[in-house]
């Protein structure tokens, strides 16, 4: 698959590392933008208050599913009913909300977990297929918990994982009754 990273920091960054040991082909966008005309799909991994900059210099999205893995740090702005969903004004495909509820810093750790993290996220039922694709290929197990409606519900949650200690430094895990 060919991904666009929008964001090289330690969420885009970390996941171009994990998709490419996967085999996927990655190319990671920074604050110049750049083209993602030729990507199968583009995350954006910048801080929320910068979605409308960073996508304004990016051609190419058109059409694009999208997973948006920004977050409300420090906190929200914009008018859209969320950060997703400022992200589809954009691309104006299939979009997901994931990877915002994982803490970057723990990328590298997830393949040496005993069992596979979880990974919240919503989704376009257009987005969903290769949202899940790529929440496993990065090494954690997906858990739907709704459609594109729900996205400003799932970054609003990050301020559970936020209050979890060590912050930073967990992973978390959720599986049917006898699949630990």
């Amino acid at each position: 698959m060919k991904i666009v990273t929008i964001g090289r920091g330690m969420i885009g960054g970390g996941l171009a590392a994990l998709w490419r040991t996967a085999g996927h082909e990655v190319t990671e966008l920074g604050r110049d933008g750049g083209d993602a005309s030729g990507a199968d799909v583009v995350l954006v991994a910048v801080p929320g208050d910068k979605i409308s900059e960073a996508l304004s210099a990016v051609t190419g999205l058109e059409g694009k599913t999208a997973i948006d893995a920004t977050n409300v740090l420090p906190a929200r702005h914009g008018d859209f009913p969320s950060y997703a969903h400022e992200v589809q004004s954009f691309t104006r495909g299939p979009v997901a909300k994931s990877f915002n509820m994982n803490f970057g810093m723990m990328l590298d750790k997830i393949r040496e977990q005993r069992v596979r993290p979880s990974n919240w996220y919503v989704a376009d039922d257009d987005a969903r297929d290769v949202t899940e694709q790529l929440i496993r290929d990065a090494g954690y197990d997906p858990v739907r918990v709704g459609d594109l409606s729900r996205a400003r519900d799932l970054e609003n949650a990050v301020w559970l994982l936020m209050g979890v200690q060590p912050v930073g430094r967990v992973f978390y895990r959720f599986a049917e009754a006898g699949q630990l």
